[in-house]
């Protein structure tokens, strides 16, 4: 098993529709470590760890988000390897 790191940030109507909530539902599902939160510009970050194969599953399903998110853009970037032991929402 390959682990992996990727920061991702997601633009659109993002907030206030249930996002991080659902980011975190479907990350923990996949056996994904890290978090989800916020930001002041209105997108939301997430920052997934684990295996490779559900680390990209979950990026994917970031442009779906939950039904009443509009996701226009996602954003990748690589990020150094951690393990947080759950995913969790700041």
């Amino acid at each position: 098993m390959k682990t992996t790191c990727l920061r991702c940030y997601v633009s659109g109507r993002v907030q206030g529709v249930g996002f991080r909530y659902a980011t975190a539902e479907k990350a923990s599902g996949l056996g994904v470590t890290g978090y989800v939160r916020n930001l002041p510009d209105r997108r939301v970050e997430v920052l997934a760890c684990g295996d490779e194969r559900a680390v990209a599953a979950l990026c994917e399903w970031l442009w779906q988000g939950p039904s009443l998110a509009r996701v226009s853009e996602v954003r990748r970037e690589s990020a150094p390897y951690q393990d947080f032991g759950d995913f969790r929402i700041e």
